[in-house]
């Protein structure tokens, strides 16, 4: 292709997510900061949610909720999911591609625990699972958010972005079925660990673009030479 005619990255491209990354950064900060201010208090909307489900039981859903709590943090999260993620990018060619992708991973879950020991705020005396310190923000939300995130900029296509919306509110819903948080932390989580994964975007932009455009460039050069 001549580097004459050959299209430039969009400064949209980096543009959007570095202002989105830092808008939804700051709104989890203000968040936290927020609840600290209160006294770390829950809302009334985190009491009523809490409540509401403390009343409702059903064995399918703590049992899905169980497997939430397992895929969502711990060994699956640190090193199933970003190293059978980064393979396959490998496998198909898209070495930046997996670069963003565990890199994002890790600056979401070191953005989460910087801001757990920042504000130490006190999960629900009624939950039913383990966890570490710290209920804001939730690990697991931050978690999914991410994964949703890198999946719709590797993958920008309308079905992603549902699916990943979907996933990100049942990990939501699973935490707070279970006690380990309250609703506002899971919403504190969900907007850090997009916000990071938005502004590592802005900073992958024009690995990724180019990537991007190689592979289509690639996979359009058969059907031209017929």
């Amino acid at each position: 292709m001549d580097t004459a005619t050959a299209p430039r990255i969009d400064r949209r491209a980096w543009a959007v997510p570095l202002v989105a990354g830092f808008v939804l950064v700051a709104l989890s900060v203000g968040l936290g900061a927020w609840i600290f201010a209160r006294g770390n208090e829950p809302f009334d909307i985190d009491a009523d949610w809490n409540i509401l489900l403390a009343g409702w039981s059903s064995p399918v859903v703590t049992a899905f909720s169980q497997f939430m709590n397992v895929v969502g943090a711990g060994w699956f999260s640190i090193a199933v999911v970003p190293l059978t993620g980064a393979l396959l990018l490998i496998v198909f060619r898209r070495p930046w591609g997996a670069l963003f992708l565990v890199v994002s991973l890790a600056a979401s879950a070191a953005g989460v625990q910087l801001l757990k020991q920042t504000f130490g705020r006190a999960r629900p005396e009624d939950i039913i699972v383990v966890s570490d310190y710290g209920s804001f923000p939730s690990g697991h939300a931050g978690n999914a958010a991410t994964v949703a995130a890198i999946a719709l900029v590797l993958f920008p296509r309308v079905w992603v972005g549902i699916v990943g919306a979907a996933w990100t509110l049942l990990m939501a819903f699973s935490r707070t079925y279970l006690h380990a948080h309250w609703l506002s932390d899971t919403l504190g989580g969900a907007l850090i660990g997009a916000g990071v994964t938005l502004l590592l975007a802005a900073a992958f932009a024009v690995p990724l673009a180019r990537e991007r455009r190689r592979r289509t460039d690639a996979a359009a050069q058969p059907a031209s030479l017929l």
